[in-house]
C-alpha cells in the first residue's frame, strides 16, 4: 500500500511529532511539524496513534494518488481547494479514499501557510535517530533525507478505514493575517541586555514576516534597538553578541537589528541574544506565518498563563471532542 506523489509542490516533507527529541546538546533541533496542532489534528481525524508520520505541505499545490483503501485528512491553511477525483472535499475532517483516487489541493490563498496530510496507518519511512521527521538543514530522516519529488512512492501503514471524524468549527484553530504570539521573557531581555524601552518596543510594535522565512527561522523586519550596553564585550562589537549558548525551539533571538524566531530545523546554539521565547501553546502559530505577507505582535505572558494556554490547545486533540460523520 502506497501513496504516489504526482505533484510535490514547493517543499513537501515527511514529519512526525514530537520529532527528534533529546538531541539538542548534540546540535540537532527536533524537526517535526512547524504547526504541530494542525498536524496532530489530521492524525487524530484518521485514527492514527500519536507519533505516526504525515506530510507537511507549505503553500499548498500538491497532488497524490492513493494505492490503498483508507482515510485521509487535510488540516491547515485556508483557500487550498482540496478535492478527491476533482470533487471538492472539506478541510478538518477525514475522507475515505480507494485505490486510484487522486487527492489534490491548489495553492493555499490563506490565511495560514502550511497544510498537513495524514493517512490512516501513517507514512512509513525509516526511523533516523528516533524519528521519521525530515531535518531539512541536516538531511536527516524523511524520505532519503530530502523533500518529496514527483514519482515518489510512500509506504502507508495497514489500517482499515475507521470512523470518519470532523473538527467542530468552534474547536478549529483561528488563522489570521495579523497574528499575536505569546512569549516569555528570555535570558537576554531587560535590564541587562535590552532597555525597558526596547522590551516595550518588542511587545507593542507590529513586526513584518520576511519573505525569506522557512523551517529554520522566521525573520522579522529590522529594528534599531537602544540596548542597555555599548557592545558585546568579549563576545563581539555589537551589543546583540553574546558568548555562544544554547537556543530554545521558538526562541526569539536578535541578530544585530533583526529579530528572528527559531523554527524546528533551526540552530541549537549561537552567539546572539535570546530576548524572548514563544510559549509552547503558540508555536503552532509560527508554522502558519505566511512569508512576505503576515505581521506579528508579541504578547508577554507568565508561566502560569503559559501552562493554561498549553492545556487549552490540547483540548481538541481528544477524539471525544470531535464530531462523528
Amino acid at each position: 500500500m502506497t501513496l504516489e506523489i504526482l505533484d510535490p509542490g514547493v517543499c513537501t516533507t515527511v514529519q512526525d511529532h514530537p520529532g527528534r527529541v533529546g538531541l539538542q546538546a548534540k546540535g540537532i533541533f527536533p524537526s517535526g511539524p512547524a504547526d504541530d496542532l494542525a498536524f496532530r489534528l489530521a492524525n487524530v481525524l484518521v485514527g492514527n496513534a500519536p507519533g505516526l508520520a504525515a506530510l507537511e505541505i507549505p503553500a499548498g499545490r500538491f497532488s497524490a494518488r492513493a494505492h490503498f483503501h483508507g482515510l485521509v485528512a487535510l488540516c491547515g491553511a485556508d483557500g487550498c481547494g482540496p478535492a478527491v477525483n476533482d470533487v471538492p472535499v472539506p478541510l478538518w475532517e477525514s475522507v475515505e479514499v480507494r485505490p486510484g483516487d487522486v487527492l489534490t489541493c491548489t495553492a493555499a490563498k490563506g490565511p495560514g501557510f502550511r497544510l498537513y496530510l495524514a493517512v490512516s496507518g501513517g507514512i512509513g519511512v525509516p526511523d533516523v535517530l528516533g524519528s521519521r521527521a525530515l531535518h531539512t538543514a541536516g538531511a536527516l530522516g524523511g524520505l532519503d533525507g530530502r523533500a518529496l519529488i514527483r514519482g515518489d512512492l510512500l509506504s502507508v501503514g495497514d489500517a482499515a478505514p475507521g470512523t470518519r471524524l470532523r473538527v467542530p468549527q468552534a474547536l478549529r484553530p483561528a488563522y489570521h493575517r495579523h497574528w499575536e504570539l505569546e512569549v516569555l521573557r528570555g535570558p537576554h531581555a531587560d535590564p541587562d541586555f535590552l532597555t525597558a524601552e526596547d522590551w516595550r518596543d518588542l511587545v507593542t510594535l507590529t513586526w513584518r514576516v520576511n519573505l525569506n522565512s522557512d523551517r529554520l527561522a522566521v525573520l522579522l523586519n529590522p529594528h534599531r534597538f537602544r540596548w542597555a550596553r555599548p557592545d558585546g564585550g568579549v563576545a563581539g562589537d555589537h551589543p546583540s553578541n553574546v558568548l555562544d549558548g544554547s537556543y530554545p525551539v521558538g526562541g526569539v533571538i536578535v541578530n544585530g537589528d533583526v529579530p528572528t524566531i527559531l523554527g524546528p530545523d533551526g540552530a541549537t546554539s549561537g552567539g546572539f541574544t535570546v530576548v524572548a521565547t514563544i510559549v509552547q501553546a503558540a508555536l503552532w502559530k509560527v508554522g502558519q506565518l505566511r512569508p512576505g505577507q503576515d505581521t506579528v505582535r508579541f504578547r508577554e505572558v507568565g508561566l502560569d498563563q503559559a501552562r493554561s494556554l498549553a492545556a487549552h490547545v490540547e483540548f481538541p486533540l481528544d477524539p471525544r471532542h470531535l464530531e462523528t460523520l
